[in-house]
């Protein structure tokens, strides 16, 4: 599949769109074009899962260089977008301000966003990132900076011609610091209400998932009924799961870092024991089988054998989309706070009554509607 399309600053783009069965993104888009000043033939190439997906890569390209961005421009993702072009953006600041705006770019921006091209960061991507921080209890004074270096460096991005709008400029966040705080104290303000409900939007996100990959749904789940990060499920071991009395000792957790992921200790660097209930121990144990004798396996990874983050999962599913259409919009993860009080609302250190919570929480998913003294709701992901 072949395309030739000519563009107003007298580029002359070529595409096409390569199908490749054997690779997890079969399709390849790319276009090639000649340098009007070097006259090199230049190309660029990205993997897609869809041949839609391809074409709409491609038509976006097409589509700056009819404005007269040059392909490599048009593509260019944030982090190395932001490096080039860092101290043009934050020209004029006072030495006391560039430590903390360069720490949220490289401690949170980056992780978050780098990995995405500027064109493709909209106001919704930085909502929902903006949202992620503050939910990971960081202050308002870090949050604050983070978002003042992002909106200078897509400000920049605006003078570049790259995008029109910038979507940084994001209204309201200190707002949803109450609607946190108000969600952590009563987090039944965000439970499903039985299994049902929770199986379905897994089921949902496998359909959604290339090659319908089992492993995205039995992640969803796990994390559901354990109160977990999805980081802190994908760091977890064979080893960390006791089969005997069937707990969990959380110790680890995999978060992006620039250029991909790495795993970590927890938040506070604390373990926690967390109850494996009995609706999802078949799950675990076809897990630990698969994952073969090694205590140092991952329980759950993506469909290659990789680390798992929610970025990871929410691309791979197209979970923004699926939740939104079932109508669970609302839902995110509240559990795994570094705040040992914020744990203890709704974990105990001590095994019996993690035990017991573990079985009033198989109780609650056993019956239809389950009254509103039981303990620890389910919590799902976005």
């Amino acid at each position: 599949m072949a395309d030739k399309t000519n563009v107003p600053v007298g580029v002359r783009l070529s595409t096409d769109i390569e199908y490749r069965p054997d690779r997890p993104t079969a399709y390849r888009a790319r276009v090639r074009w000649t340098d009007p000043t070097s006259r090199r033939r230049l190309s660029l190439s990205e993997g897609k899962d869809s041949e839609e997906k391809a074409q709409e890569w491609l038509q976006a390209i097409i589509e700056a260089a009819e404005s007269g961005l040059s392909p490599s421009l048009a593509t260019m993702k944030l982090t190395e977008y932001g490096e080039a072009n860092m101290d043009l953006a934050l020209r004029g600041l006072e030495l006391k301000t560039l430590d903390p705006y360069l720490a949220g770019w490289r401690m949170r921006v980056v992780p978050a966003l780098g990995h995405l091209a500027v064109r493709m960061i909209t106001n919704g991507v930085v909502d929902r990132t903006v949202q992620n921080w503050i939910a990971d209890e960081r202050s308002r004074s870090t949050v604050k900076n983070t978002i003042a270096v992002l909106v200078r460096v897509m400000e920049q991005a605006v003078r570049d011609g790259i995008i029109k709008v910038n979507p940084a400029r994001v209204t309201g966040w200190q707002k949803l610091y109450k609607q946190v705080e108000d969600e952590l104290q009563d987090p039944r303000a965000l439970a499903l209400p039985d299994w049902e409900t929770l199986t379905a939007p897994a089921e949902a996100l496998v359909a959604a998932s290339h090659d319908q990959y089992r492993g995205w749904g039995d992640v969803v789940v796990f994390a559901a009924c354990t109160a977990a990060r999805i980081g802190e499920v994908s760091g977890c071991r064979i080893g960390d799961v006791g089969t005997n009395k069937w707990i969990w000792t959380v110790r680890r957790q995999t978060t992006p870092v620039p250029g991909g992921l790495t795993d970590t200790g927890t938040k506070g660097k604390r373990a926690r024991k967390v109850p494996v209930v009995e609706e999802i121990r078949p799950l675990v144990a076809q897990r630990v089988l698969s994952a073969g004798p090694n205590p140092d396996a991952r329980l759950s990874t993506g469909p290659r054998g990789g680390r798992i983050s929610t970025a990871v999962l929410r691309d791979a599913t197209h979970g923004d989309d699926v939740v939104a259409k079932l109508g669970y919009e609302h839902l995110r993860r509240i559990a795994g706070h570094g705040s040992l009080t914020t744990t203890q609302r709704y974990l105990h250190p001590d095994v019996h009554k993690i035990t017991a919570a573990g079985a009033a929480l198989s109780v609650h998913l056993s019956v239809l509607r389950a009254p509103r003294s039981l303990p620890t709701p389910i919590v799902m992901t976005r």
